[in-house]
Formats: C-alpha cells, structure tokens, sequence
C-alpha cells in the first residue's frame, strides 16, 4: 500500500464591476450632446416625480435652509437639491450637484 501525498494550488481572479462603475463607463462613452439629453431628461423626470410626490426626495443634511430635500438621479450621478415654498404649492430648485463634489452644496 503506497501513501501518496499531493498538495495543489489553484489561483483565479475575477474582475467585478460595482453598477456604479459601469454606469460610469456607460456615461463616458456618450457623446457630448447624448450627455446632455441624458442630463436634460433625468431632470425632467426628477421635476415629474417631485411634482406628483414633493416629498420624494431625503431630506438633505448638513444645510442651513428649512426644509431640504434631495433627490438623487443614479443615471447621471448628480443629486437635485430643492424645497417646497411655504405656499405648498410651488417647489424651489436650490442647486444641481455632481456626487463625486463632495457632501453637498452650501445651503
């Protein structure tokens, strides 16, 4: 009866792509004007949704104004910043804030 030992290694490595980075390459492989459209039609549904539903958005910290909110648009990666005015029946857009900028804007 022969004992055998044997001893085997097996490395991989696998690449992983967070959704965050793939939208990032999506974004960067756009054109110009195609990143525009892009930007120009999230605001609009981020006027949409915050027209049926003021209240959508978190509430924004870390701001000296009462009563902000922010609304975040994955695709495009950039936060709306904005308020709803003491008559209840308008919204006020305070700012437009790329994510990578940072904690937010100086509100």
């Amino acid at each position: 009866m022969a004992l055998e030992l044997r001893q085997s290694l097996k490395l991989s490595q696998q690449l992983v792509m967070t959704p965050q980075l793939q939208q990032a390459i999506k974004l960067l492989q756009l054109s110009r004007l195609e990143l525009q459209q892009a930007i120009r039609e999230e605001l609009e549904r981020a006027g949409s949704i915050i027209s049926v539903q003021p209240e959508a958005g978190a509430r924004a910290l870390n701001v000296s104004l009462a009563g902000v909110r922010r609304l975040h648009l994955a695709r495009v990666r950039y936060y709306v910043y904005y308020r709803l005015l003491a008559d209840s029946e308008r919204v006020e857009i305070l700012a437009f804030w790329h994510e990578s900028r940072g904690s937010g804007p100086p509100l």
